[in-house]
């Protein structure tokens, strides 16, 4: 049933026609879920270009325009892919008939004049007129296997208007440039992950800190960047411990696992390519991140957390929300004498939206979020066997993850010489340096508290006591001497 004001009297392109200009059939695939009616606000089509407003995971609607004379297309969506998924539903629909022939928008009228007489410059430098080209109308429907002039998101139109935006060509070039600097990178690490097995974890070598350091340098190179984090921790593992071959073994897996698994992008579902990607170290462009829809909620902020790496000092804050009951991780960075992001205060409640990194990552950016705080409030803790669950699941969805925040009532005890947070049903191992640990003692008074702490692979760090009127922030301390070279360089 074609929908009503529809005619005849352009000739709409078959779905061969589309799957002809995709970039793949999986991007065909991925476009059949959009091409539906129910998933636009407004679509139209004229004897020139095709549009229409299709509800994405954005705040507001992508705007996507497709000229199907000139084969071109323009969406507002940041997928690096062109034509994208908005653009081929759109031919999708029109080719099975469900998009209605109406008068066409300003917006769109705009984008075709501005192609048109960019077509028009063009001839006239070339010293001709190509018989009815750049004109409405005067060229036939595409067959298969025509060429596209590709847009990129909200951009231009593609052509080489050195005063223009980066035009589909360079784009490609840059993004194609990427994966295969990463590719490479990640077969590197494979190659020297296998001499490694070969030499066996008895070989001096891994004492020496160039053989990581090296290593890293070239991930770097590769932008693989995330990787060159865990390769440079790693590193500190050696000899660390009496148990340091266990752990050095259990990384380099961990290592080969997300080296496999970015190889492998292509094949992997969707979200977990997205989490693979970016513990490969594939970076998203933080207004990509702010375009995507927020998860609105009452966030408690449950903890802080401040490390050294690389001379970097991180901050992580681990939010939690009341209403969804899921977490979110707040990043900053800070070198000499620059300061950590103090926006949050460990204890408070926050009504605000958080944007999530793609792969259902823990990591979020804070969006917009009411300047008065809510009323203080006392978390419901987990035990311990609950805790370890929770880790558990997130573990088998992302078994790369590495940090993840629990909040347990549990008490902290001694064992062999050993701190542990334990209750009733389990105990773990406790990772403190002296003054978070003498903090965590005197506000539990060594009895049942409910305690935030950070998982980690070889224990827990404590970071907050939550008690009934207020809350005490004992996680660990950014660099004194750091801490002073920041304020000075801020006076």
């Amino acid at each position: 049933m074609r929908p009503p004001g529809h005619t005849e009297r352009v000739k709409c392109w078959s779905v061969e026609q589309v799957a002809a200009v995709a970039p793949s059939p999986r991007a065909v695939a991925t476009a059949e879920p959009l091409a539906g009616l129910h998933r636009w606000v407004s679509t139209g089509f004229d004897d020139r270009a095709i549009w229409g407003r299709c509800r994405g995971s954005g705040a507001e609607p992508y705007d996507t325009i497709v000229d199907h004379v000139e084969v071109a297309w323009r969406c507002s969506c940041p997928s690096r892919k062109l034509p994208c998924k908005h653009a081929l539903a759109l031919l999708l629909m029109w080719a099975r008939h469900l998009v209605a022939e109406q008068s066409r928008p300003l917006a769109v009228g705009a984008w075709i004049a501005t192609r048109d007489a960019r077509a028009a410059a063009a001839q006239t430098v070339d010293g001709h007129t190509a018989a009815g080209g750049g004109q409405p109308g005067g060229a036939a429907t595409p067959s298969p296997g025509t060429a596209p002039d590709t847009d990129p998101a909200g951009g231009g139109d593609g052509t080489s208007d050195p005063a223009s935006p980066p035009g589909r060509d360079d784009l490609t070039r840059s993004r194609d440039e990427r994966v295969a600097r990463m590719m490479a990178g990640l077969v590197e690490l494979e190659r020297w992950l296998e001499d490694r097995m070969s030499n066996g974890l008895s070989d001096p070598a891994l004492g020496r800190y160039a053989t990581w350091d090296d290593l890293a340098a070239r991930l770097v190179d590769a932008r693989a960047g995330a990787l060159a984090n865990r390769v440079r921790r790693l590193a500190g593992l050696v000899g660390a411990g009496p148990d340091w071959h266990s752990d050095v073994l259990a990384e380099l897996g961990i290592l080969h696992l997300i080296a496999q698994a970015g190889l492998r992008l292509a094949d992997l579902p969707g979200p977990l390519g997205d989490a693979a990607a970016t513990a490969s170290g594939w970076q998203v462009r933080q207004v990509d991140v702010l375009a995507g829809v927020p998860d609105t909620d009452d966030w408690f902020v449950a903890g802080r957390s401040d490390v050294r790496e690389d001379r970097i000092e991180v901050r992580r804050l681990w939010l939690h929300g009341q209403h969804t009951q899921t977490w979110a991780m707040l990043l900053s960075f800070a070198a000499y004498q620059q300061v950590l992001d103090d926006s949050f205060t460990v204890g408070s409640v926050v009504r605000g939206d958080m944007h999530r990194y793609p792969g259902g990552s823990l990591r979020a950016l804070a969006g917009r979020r009411e300047a008065d705080p809510l009323p203080f409030h006392l978390p419901v803790g987990l035990s311990i066997a609950q805790a370890c669950d929770h880790v558990g699941r997130a573990v088998a969805e992302q078994p790369w993850l590495d940090r993840l925040a629990v909040t347990v009532n549990a008490s902290p005890t001694i064992q062999m010489g050993r701190w542990l947070l334990s209750d009733r049903s389990g105990a773990l191992p406790l990772l403190a340096d002296e003054r978070s640990l003498a903090s965590l003692l005197a506000a539990s008074c060594g009895t049942d508290a409910t305690v935030t702490a950070e998982w980690t692979p070889r224990g827990l760090v404590p970071l907050t006591v939550h008690l009934p009127d207020r809350t005490i922030d004992v996680g660990p301390r950014a660099n004194p001497a750091f801490v002073r070279g920041a304020a000075a360089g801020t006076s």
